[in-house]
């Protein structure tokens, strides 16, 4: 009995040993990443990365906020957009699960097959811009930004897998009492679904949040550039005016671009670690069961 307490207990040292040294490996770029935007541009490019400031400085985040107006509008664009389409699209997403759940829905297999196809083809990046721009006009639409990241058919695959575990009888006897279907959605299905949509909603908050392609597509007016489009544009802006600077004999190290692409990262990052923490305990469970059910 004894011998099993000490087997026991060494197993839950190397275990948490293990944990602690991959956690630290993935906190360690973090770490380096932060220390990076607070060091001068001449430190980086001679010392390379550390973990701790060499030379302590401040310039890249006063380059990134010399236009604090544009970064506020962008940071309000991003938020516009990821909580308004993280709200419409968890919906759509369990609406459409719901539907592809429920045995009563004759084409419920055809239409799952239709949503697994559509992540193997597609029309191509041609016939996507000219159906968003001459069909939907979208061109400087904030909604350019919202409804092609609505739906994923992944997700929606996942949450439906998630719904299987639930039992048929829930429904049925709901029905029975009358309930439409849906009102059995809603009131029934919805709160059974909260660690998938926990966790589904994570990932569709942070293609929003980190989406910056369709603002390349569809977006020419600055007040409505989303913060990585626009943090993206600063980078080639710095860049350019480096490049320029060198062919025309001006020093380069006086344009802080590598630790400027640091400190953007801290910038845009900064609110998903924030909201991380109160999701992610719903992460385990939202997903493995969404993946083992057949």
């Amino acid at each position: 009995m004894k011998a099993i307490r000490l087997d026991k207990l060494a197993l839950n040292i190397v275990a948490y040993a293990v944990i602690a040294i991959v956690a630290l490996l993935c906190v360690i770029p973090f770490i380096m990443v932060l220390a990076g935007s607070f060091t001068s541009e001449n430190a980086v490019m001679t010392n390379g990365y550390g973990l701790w400031p060499s030379v302590f400085s401040v310039e890249s985040y006063r380059a990134i906020l010399t236009d604090p107006t544009s970064l506020l509008k962008a940071y309000g664009v991003t938020l516009l957009i990821t909580i308004t389409g993280t709200v419409a699209g968890l919906f759509l997403t369990a609406m459409t699960a719901y539907v592809l759940y429920r045995k009563e829905f004759r084409y419920r297999n055809k239409f799952a097959f239709f949503f697994y196809f559509t992540t193997l083809f597609n029309g191509g990046l041609v016939a996507y811009y000219l159906i968003m721009l001459k069909y939907y006009h979208m061109k400087d639409s904030l909604l350019a930004l919202i409804v092609p990241l609505l739906l994923s058919p992944y997700y929606i695959l996942i949450m439906r897998n998630f719904l299987n575990a639930v039992p048929d009888a829930i429904p049925e006897s709901a029905k029975v009492d009358g309930a439409s279907e849906f009102t059995i959605f809603t009131r029934l299905c919805l709160p059974l679904m909260k660690p998938a949509l926990a966790s589904i909603g994570m990932f569709i908050a942070l293609g929003y949040w980190n989406d910056w392609y369709q603002a390349a597509l569809f977006i020419d007016d600055q007040n409505k550039f989303p913060l990585q489009y626009m943090l993206y544009k600063m980078i080639t802006n710095i860049e350019f005016l480096s490049y320029a600077a060198g062919n025309n004999g001006i020093p380069t190290v006086e344009l802080p671009h590598e630790t400027v692409k640091l400190a953007m990262t801290v910038v845009s990052i900064g609110p998903v670690v924030l909201v991380y923490p109160f999701v992610q305990k719903y992460f385990v469970k939202g997903l493995t069961v969404g993946a083992v059910k057949g």
